[in-house]
């Protein structure tokens, strides 16, 4: 993936098309009936190219590292998780299997992204501390110059129910509405004012991001903190019981009672034109 400075350079219509050649691939991945299973930003590739009349510059987009992806009807018993923190959807953290639609939460980090200049959760140690805020609904903070349009599509792709996420042919087919066809321009326009006007100040995103030394964007992994993860939650649900037994012996009938109660396959090419040349929200 391009840079923090190269994609604050880049105009809107350019992160559209490079979100759409990146959501055409997938879908091309899903419609074989395969899953990523390791979707990060560290695993887009890019290059520039003349096209053959050498009257324009290409980027040329490659979604790599394949070599964790899978059919979806895979059944392996191997439950090593690999990958980045920030990008793994919250479900394969209690223990769901990779799916379509934890590569679509995945893309809706890659969106933030590009639209911040910045990495999710950059600013924090990737830990099971950082795991338990993903289970809770924790997710980067939506800047102020981000189009509603846009922030609406990425709420979706990382909802944390998977059912509600949007297919990829509905991602790609948002994503060509708006690069090619100009829907939403107003809004992109307006975002994108406000953009230049808080990096004039200096107050954007991506001035105010800090990296945390333990923050890690390589691919690892990951079961030991899943599995501390796991056992600090069974430690909970055990002690929440007992806790739940002595209130209910607790209880008193007579008063109750007087009471009025109620309760890999392969690295994807794809191209694109070069015409158009720390918070923390919750959702759930």
């Amino acid at each position: 993936m391009m840079s923090s400075k190269d994609v604050s350079a880049l105009h809107p219509n350019q992160k559209l098309r490079i979100l759409w050649q990146i959501s055409e691939g997938l879908e091309h991945i899903h419609n074989n009936q395969f899953i990523h299973r390791d979707f990060h930003s560290g695993n887009i590739l890019f290059d520039l190219f003349n096209d053959q009349k050498k009257t324009k510059v290409r980027y040329q987009w490659k979604i790599g590292d394949l070599g964790l992806s899978h059919s979806v009807n895979n059944k392996s018993s191997n439950n090593e998780i690999y990958g980045v923190i920030p990008y793994i959807a919250p479900e394969i953290f209690k223990g769901s299997a990779f799916s379509k639609e934890a590569d679509v939460y995945s893309l809706g980090m890659i969106m933030w992204e590009l639209t911040t200049g910045c990495k999710p959760f950059a600013d924090v140690k990737h830990d099971h501390s950082l795991v338990y805020k993903i289970l809770d609904g924790e997710r980067p903070e939506i800047t102020e110059d981000t189009p509603e349009c846009y922030a609406n599509l990425m709420n979706s792709c990382w909802d944390h129910d998977p059912k509600k996420r949007p297919s990829m042919k509905v991602i790609r087919n948002t994503f060509g509405s708006w690069a090619f066809r100009g829907k939403n321009k107003a809004e992109f326009d307006q975002a994108e004012a406000k953009r230049k006007k808080l990096i004039e100040l200096k107050i954007g995103h991506e001035f105010a991001e800090k990296y945390h030394s333990e923050a890690i964007y390589t691919s690892r992994l990951l079961s030991d903190i899943i599995s501390k993860c796991s056992f600090i939650n069974s430690f909970s649900t055990i002690s929440c019981g007992n806790k739940q037994t002595e209130l209910e012996l607790d209880i008193d009938t007579e008063s109750l009672s007087s009471q009025n109660l109620s309760i890999k396959t392969q690295e994807l090419n794809l191209e694109t034109d070069d015409d158009n040349v720390g918070k923390r929200i919750k959702t759930r």
